[in-house]
């Protein structure tokens, strides 16, 4: 799969983004998020991806000092009391994982993790053991993950062995008990 594949599958991901609220607040931009009713400081969020909801639309831009939202090459201002939405940050390791799969391997986890109602932004929990043996020819261990869609949670182990082959495993088990395992080889490591 070509990198612009991944990117439509990452653009197709639910509950990718934070929505709230934006306030000024004793000389302090704050974000209210409608999901979890959290306040926290906009300046978290400087050079994110964010969106406007202006003109009966979603307006994307980035958030730059002082406040401001750069659209293409126009500056918006924000405004108080205005609905915006910030892309959520994948977890490091996690997004490191994403990076390193090979193509097929990367399809068939993210697409069997959509197909249980899961996005690749419900991950509160990432343990990735491939940083630690990226100096290793043969690589092979487990790698834990847990997702979090807000009303059931999926508990993801990633067996691999990388040497002259490449061997995925991922066995999903969800809070409900059903569980799901899918097994990729591939003949040759690149």
């Amino acid at each position: 799969m070509m990198k612009q594949q991944r990117a439509k599958l990452f653009k197709r991901q639910t509950r990718a983004y934070a929505e709230g609220t934006v306030e000024y607040i004793n000389h302090q931009w704050i974000f209210f998020d409608d999901e979890t009713d959290e306040a926290s400081s906009l300046e978290e969020y400087l050079h994110h991806e964010i969106e406007i909801y202006r003109g009966k639309r979603w307006r994307k831009g980035n958030l730059e000092e002082n406040n401001l939202v750069r659209y293409k090459n126009e500056k918006y201002p924000l405004q108080d009391g205005e609905h915006i939405r910030i892309r959520k940050q994948l977890i490091y390791s996690f997004e490191r994982l994403l990076d390193e799969l090979n193509d097929d391997s990367f399809f068939q986890f993210v697409t069997t993790l959509n197909s249980l109602d899961f996005s690749i932004y419900d991950c509160i929990y990432s343990y990735n053991q491939l940083t630690f043996l990226r100096e290793s020819s043969a690589q092979s261990g487990v790698n834990f993950f847990t997702f979090d869609n807000g009303t059931i949670l999926c508990s993801v182990q990633h067996h691999f062995c990388y040497s002259e082959n490449e061997h995925d495993r991922f066995e999903f088990t969800l809070n409900t008990g059903k569980r799901i395992v899918i097994e990729k080889l591939n003949s040759q490591h690149l």
